[in-house]
């Protein structure tokens, strides 16, 4: 795998992370709900980090395989972006204005902190059950590997193809955040509706997949 091979990969992975979807509704409104954007990327890097894993261990060839094991991956991820999009349409929330936030870090970090893990676990779940992340691996990586014996083995450059798009991810999430909250962040009717925006789009994506996955199953 060459430095050409990963430019390409990276151009080519640039572009569809920064096309919107699930992700970037969930950042947008965990950016403007909370202090910082950090976990909500952090959790869904943590799901991509899922994805490499498979992909290298070769398990996501089987997950693709399987019909039935790929259909109850959807559902699940389908359904939970459909009961997270509707819970941020029923609570959208407004940005925590500066002060507020660090006397109620002073006065309750534990809560905070709980705060900051679900989130987490929230992005770690809506990318690590996301099937177009799986297939994403499965129908982008192998076209930039290298199969011949002259090449690193075909699991590191799986890791690598998954670190770097990792990293992408992380890059573009985390911008996305931060624009959002610095954009709308005194602007607490804009952000409350950039948010409903962001539940809705959950909502609909989640909707989508699930009549997709069971109308072909």
């Amino acid at each position: 795998m060459d430095s050409a091979t990963l430019l390409s990969f990276l151009a080519l992975d640039l572009l569809l992370v920064c096309v919107p979807g699930a992700d970037w509704a969930y950042v947008i409104s965990a950016g403007l709900r909370d202090r910082s954007p950090v976990p909500a990327v952090a959790g869904l890097v943590t799901g991509y980090a899922l994805h490499t894993v498979l992909a290298a261990a070769g398990l996501a060839v089987l997950v693709a395989g399987s019909p039935a094991l790929l259909t109850a991956l959807t559902v699940a991820g389908a359904a939970y972006l459909v009961w997270l999009g509707w819970s941020v349409l029923r609570r959208p929330g407004v940005p925590v204005a500066g002060d507020t936030a660090e006397a109620a870090g002073a006065t309750g970090a534990g809560d905070e902190a709980t705060g900051r893990r679900r989130v987490f676990l929230r992005g770690a779940t809506i990318s690590g059950l996301n099937p177009k992340g799986l297939l994403l691996y499965l129908s982008l990586l192998p076209q930039f590997l290298t199969l011949d014996g002259h090449h690193l083995p075909v699991p590191v450059q799986t890791t690598a193809l998954g670190l770097l798009h990792m990293a992408c991810c992380a890059a573009v999430y985390l911008t996305v955040g931060l624009l959002a909250r610095a954009v709308l962040g005194t602007r607490p009717t804009a952000a409350r509706a950039v948010t409903r925006t962001s539940g809705a789009a959950m909502l609909g994506i989640g909707a989508l997949l699930l009549v997709q996955r069971l109308a072909t199953f």
